[in-house]
């Protein structure tokens, strides 16, 4: 069972998407010899990652209601 809901993961996935977009139009400038960044993509990215691997599995978990499956089986030889 996914321990967060479909619907919270997309949410948060939404919202990282729109803080890649923010510092990707420029969320970092400079003055002179100094520079200023206010996000470090690399974190965002890794939590997009992050995010849309618990909504696949949200979904994964939705579409088999919720269980994992796991069947084994010893072959014979008759």
């Amino acid at each position: 069972m996914a321990i967060f809901g479909k619907k919270l993961c997309k949410q948060k996935l939404d919202t990282w998407l729109a803080a890649e977009e923010a510092i990707a139009t420029g969320q970092s400038y400079q003055m002179g010899t100094r520079m200023l960044t206010r996000a470090n993509l690399a974190a965002v990215r890794s939590e997009i990652e992050y995010w849309a691997g618990k909504l696949a599995e949200a979904e994964a978990a939705e579409q088999r209601g919720g269980r994992n499956r796991i069947y084994q089986f010893v072959p014979r030889d008759t």
